[in-house]
């Protein structure tokens, strides 16, 4: 993003600003204060719109219908699952206004330059593929039984309006969920009385247990912390004086009563006969009059629309934090094309096996976002009280490395996976011996990755920590010719790579240390 000079009054005018109807050209750089627009407010909607729709209405219909759970445990699990993942996405957006970059960028902290390509692929494949086709087939199924169009013609409309909103930006996207709120809030609203006025809240369950239990709330955990990469994309443009609670509560509660809300609706409606040889949307409309099911279905697309925008400029986001160097005709809004025409083929390609397709990917989504949680969360604790101002050139340094954070992701992923896992075409040993504990993949990989992330820290803190009394006994006499050692060995425990080996070396064999004064330029490593 480039900044217009200053105004005759000194004070450098924005460029795109709060300007609704104009393209976004920010990437992952930071945004100038100039840029910097809004209120923690914006966020409310922003993350409430996206949920009011399908898919989320699904997470409850499968809770029941396929995890075996009454509607009463099948509310418990939406609650707490919702709940988790609302929490830490409160806590991820603050560093938006702090940083003013996108979410994967700021992985850098936790993954070093080179290895956030791993996670920032990752969500970039997941958002604007995995996302944008699950949406897409719900909005088409929706404009199917609306309009009797084909559902290939039905999803190719969806896709071209998601992909133009994702292509204007940041503020056009702000605007339409604001606006798209208040429609899918009263539509969502009137569907929940009348079906929980004819859905049979007592029935019994198909013996789901706990292990079905564990299943409805690792779907609703995935779901609400599919977000979380996301967190800062949509709080990166405020203000660094926004206030910091209502940056983090904002958007913890419009993503929180938002899915909790419509999946428990979800829940409800499974309990209800729907017609034989229904799609997914005309199941959860046939019990509905007439006139409000066919509203029902144009808030179907609405909310489609409104999460899939999201979707696609957050993929966006994630290909431009990979710090490749791309051509300059590939910046942010041809990338949101490139993501919606990707996502539109998995779409494609699903119309077929919806619900199956999107019971598996709820379940897949939180085995990687639960172990790229706890590493972040973690790192994002250890500096918490580090100023902006010196974490914030680490983000464009290409040198700048935390292999740590990418080893404790893997094992996380490598040790829940294969053993805790419980799909359709894949049993994890745990699993397979005692079923009762439903799919668990996410708590584990969470678990894992988090706590070795934490440990691999405390031990190298604890090693610079010894490093550094050594370096301060034998460098006492030559404190005029090592006066740099301060900055580097201090309590905030920062260090070069390059005199750490050094000294290492120098204590392994040598009988005086060879420190040599690192440049500006050298990358330094937090520990």
């Amino acid at each position: 993003m480039t900044t217009a000079p200053a105004d005759s009054s000194g004070t450098i005018a924005p460029e795109y600003g709060d300007k609704v109807i104009a393209v976004e050209t920010a990437g992952s750089e930071p945004i100038p204060d100039a840029e910097r627009h809004g209120a923690p407010l914006q966020l409310l909607w922003t993350w409430a719109s996206p949920n009011i729709e399908f898919a989320t209405v699904y997470i409850g219909v499968i809770s029941v219908l396929f995890f075996g759970l009454t509607f009463w445990q099948a509310t418990a699990a939406l609650l707490l699952g919702t709940a988790l993942g609302a929490l830490t996405h409160g806590i991820l957006s603050l560093d938006g206004p702090r940083f003013g970059v996108p979410q994967m960028a700021i992985g850098r902290f936790s993954f070093g330059f080179k290895g956030n390509l791993l996670p920032s692929g990752v969500n970039a494949l997941v958002a604007g593929v995995g996302w944008f086709a699950v949406n897409s087939v719900s909005a088409a199924f929706a404009l199917n039984t609306l309009t009797g169009l084909r559902p290939l013609p039905s999803l190719l409309l969806v896709v071209a309006a998601e992909i133009v909103i994702g292509f204007i930006g940041h503020n056009f996207v702000h605007a339409f969920e604001k606006y798209a709120f208040p429609a899918l809030a009263v539509i969502f609203l009137l569907a929940g009385v009348w079906t929980f006025k004819d859905a049979d809240l007592a029935a019994p369950g198909a013996g789901g247990g706990i292990g079905g239990f564990l299943l409805a709330f690792s779907a609703a955990w995935g779901y609400t912390a599919g977000w979380n990469p996301g967190a800062s994309d949509y709080s990166r443009y405020l203000p660094r004086t926004a206030n910091r609670f209502r940056t983090a509560l904002y958007p913890a509660v419009g993503l929180f009563v938002s899915v909790a809300v419509v999946s428990v609706i979800g829940a409800a409606s499974a309990t209800i006969v729907a017609p034989e040889g229904a799609t997914p949307t005309g199941a959860f409309t046939g019990h509905l009059p007439g006139w409000l099911s066919n509203l029902v279905l144009l808030a179907i697309i609405l909310g489609a629309v409104s999460a899939n925008a999201l979707n696609v400029y957050s993929s966006a986001m994630s290909v431009t934090s990979l710090g490749l160097k791309l051509p300059v005709w590939l910046g942010r809004g041809a990338i949101v094309v490139l993501c919606g025409l990707a996502g539109t083929a998995a779409a494609w390609a699903s119309l077929a096996d919806a619900g199956h397709a999107y019971e598996a990917f709820l379940l897949v989504i939180a085995y990687w976002v639960g172990p790229w949680l706890g590493v972040v969360l973690v790192e994002r604790w250890l500096r918490a009280r580090t100023p902006a101002e010196e974490l914030a050139p680490r983000l464009g340094d290409r040198a700048f490395t935390n292999w740590p954070g990418v080893a404790a992701l893997l094992t996380g992923i490598v040790v829940s996976v294969p053993f805790f896992s419980n799909q359709e075409k894949y049993v994890g040993w745990v699993p397979e011996q005692w079923p009762s504990f439903g799919d668990i993949t996410c708590l584990v990989g969470f678990a894992v990755s988090a706590g070795l992330y934490a440990a691999l820290r405390a031990r190298a803190q604890a090693e610079g920590g010894g490093r550094e009394e050594a370096v301060s006994a034998r460098s006492h006499s030559r404190r005029a010719g090592a006066s740099w050692i301060g900055p580097v060995c201090s309590t905030s425990m920062y260090f070069s790579p390059n005199v750490f080996f050094r000294i290492g070396s120098a204590f392994a064999g040598s009988s005086t240390p060879t420190l040599t004064k690192p440049s500006e330029s050298t990358p330094t490593v937090r520990i």
